[in-house]
């Protein structure tokens, strides 16, 4: 005689989801908090290999400025009341001038050498010394 081993009950078909539904809420604000925190790059930039990376000189039009307000445009000295043709004179294949100002030179000379860069359309990147620039200090707002 075959042994029979049920109990004669159902077996319970429900399945509750409130503990799944709370576990998949909690991994959501979990990562969506961490996420906040990650930091990331902001600046993704493909590097030129050295070798075959063209010199600044290549690059920029150089505009010095001294600290007794004398201009000078790859190395000639420019009145700052023609800068822009000087500029224009200089730029050949370049489309960006490196400023390199002194540090107690005026604002009024290095916004004229901006605005002659501007009315060529170039872009303007202004040289700084390592050792001056401040330390980065958390995360740009």
């Amino acid at each position: 005689m075959p042994l029979n081993f049920s109990s004669g009950h159902k077996p319970i078909v429900d399945f509750s989801l409130a503990s799944m539904t709370d576990m998949v809420m909690l991994l959501l604000i979990f990562f969506l908090l961490t996420s906040a925190f990650s930091r990331t790059n902001a600046l993704n930039v493909n590097l030129p290999d050295v070798s075959a990376a063209p010199t600044v000189e290549e690059q920029f039009v150089a505009v010095t400025i001294r600290a007794d307000g004398r201009t000078y445009v790859d190395e000639t000295e420019v009145p700052v009341d023609s800068l822009v043709g000087a500029i224009s004179a200089a730029r050949g294949e370049r489309e960006a001038i490196a400023i390199y100002a002194d540090e107690q030179a005026t604002i009024g000379v290095l916004a004229a050498a901006a605005a002659a860069a501007s009315a060529l359309d170039m872009r303007v990147s202004i040289a700084t010394d390592v050792a001056a620039a401040p330390a980065p200090t958390g995360r740009p707002e």
